[in-house]
C-alpha cells in the first residue's frame, strides 16, 4: 500500500532537490589581531656631541599606524663602539674632561706652588694667633712695674724696720744692730723647728730682707714684738726671732726670704 504525501511536503522536497547555480565562494577566517610579540622592532642610533663629548641615543619604534607608539631614550655622554652595537662604553674621565693644551709639568708645578703658598699663609696665621695669646696672658704693665722694687739704704736707720709692697705682698726690711746680729748667731740651730743659720738667711748681716707673711695661715706678723724680740703673729701666736726663724707657735717654717740684691755702690736694696 503506497503512502500518501501531503502537497506541502512534496513541494519542500522539490525545492531542496534543485541544483546550486553559480560560482561557489570560499570562506576565509577574519584577520586576527597580531600579537605583541610579533610586532617588529626598529633601533635607529642618533649621534650628537655636546662640548666635545659624544651623546648616544636610540629611537625605538614599534610598528603601527603612523608610528604612534614611538619611544625615545637618551643616555649620558658615552662613546659608541660601533654603530651597529647595542653596548656603549662611557669615556674615561681624563678624556672627557681633559683641557686642551694640557701640560702635566706645568700643572704639577702650579699645584706645588699653591700648596706652598697656602702653607706659608697658614704658618703666619698660626704664629700670630700664638703670639697674641701669649701677649694676652703675659703680665700687665702695672704688674711689670712692681716686678722690682728699689729701696734706699740711707732711709732706714739702724735698728729699724721698713715694710714695702712687692708683687702684692709685704716685705720686711730691717737694718740690724751689732747686738742683734750677735744674738741671731748665738742660737743653737739644732733646736730650731726649721733649722737655718743666720748667714744662710742674709747676704749682709746688717740687712735682713724677708716676706712679711706668716707661714701658718698667711697673716702679717707685727715687728719688734714677741718673746724673741723679732716678729709676732697675733692671729695664732707664732713667735719669730730677730732672724725671722720660727721659735714658738703653730707656724711650721721660717719667714721666706725673697730674691733681692744689695747694691752697695748706689746704696740700694733691689727686691725682685
Amino acid at each position: 500500500m503506497a503512502s500518501k504525501v501531503s502537497p506541502a511536503l512534496a513541494a519542500s522536497r522539490t525545492f531542496w532537490a534543485k541544483p546550486i547555480v553559480g560560482t561557489p565562494r570560499s570562506l576565509t577566517a577574519s584577520p586576527a589581531k597580531a600579537s605583541k610579540a610579533s610586532v617588529p622592532y626598529v633601533a635607529r642610533p642618533v649621534l650628537a656631541t655636546i662640548n666635545g663629548a659624544q651623546l648616544s641615543s636610540k629611537t625605538h619604534y614599534t610598528a603601527g599606524p603612523n608610528f604612534l607608539s614611538q619611544k625615545r631614550y637618551y643616555a649620558s655622554p658615552v662613546k659608541q663602539v660601533q654603530y651597529s652595537a647595542d653596548v656603549t662604553v662611557p669615556p674615561r674621565e681624563q678624556d672627557a674632561y681633559k683641557v686642551k693644551n694640557y701640560n702635566e709639568y706645568s700643572s704639577r708645578n702650579y699645584a706645588y706652588f699653591m700648596i706652598g703658598a697656602y702653607s706659608f699663609v697658614g704658618a703666619v696665621m698660626a704664629k700670630n694667633i700664638v703670639t697674641d695669646y701669649l701677649v694676652h696672658m703675659a703680665a700687665s704693665a702695672d704688674v711689670l712695674a712692681l716686678a722690682k722694687v728699689e729701696l734706699d739704704m740711707a732711709s732706714i736707720p739702724e735698728g729699724k724696720n721698713v715694710v714695702i709692697k712687692w708683687r702684692g705682698k709685704p716685705v720686711f726690711v730691717r737694718h740690724r744692730t751689732a747686738e742683734e746680729i750677735a744674738e741671731a748667731n748665738a742660737v743653737n740651730v739644732a733646736e730650731l723647728r726649721d733649722p737655718e743659720t743666720d748667714a744662710e738667711r742674709t747676704k749682709n748681716p746688717e740687712w735682713l730682707v724677708m716676706l712679711g707673711v706668716c707661714t701658718h695661715l698667711g697673716c702679717v706678723p707685727i715687728g719688734e714684738a714677741g718673746e724673741y724680740g723679732g716678729w709676732f703673729c697675733p692671729c695664732h701666736g707664732s713667735h719669730y726671732d730677730i732672724s725671722g726663724r720660727i721659735r714658738k707657735g703653730p707656724a711650721p717654717l721660717n719667714l721666706e726670704i725673697p730674691a733681692y740684691e744689695l747694691n752697695d755702690a748706689d746704696g740700694k736694696i733691689i727686691v725682685g
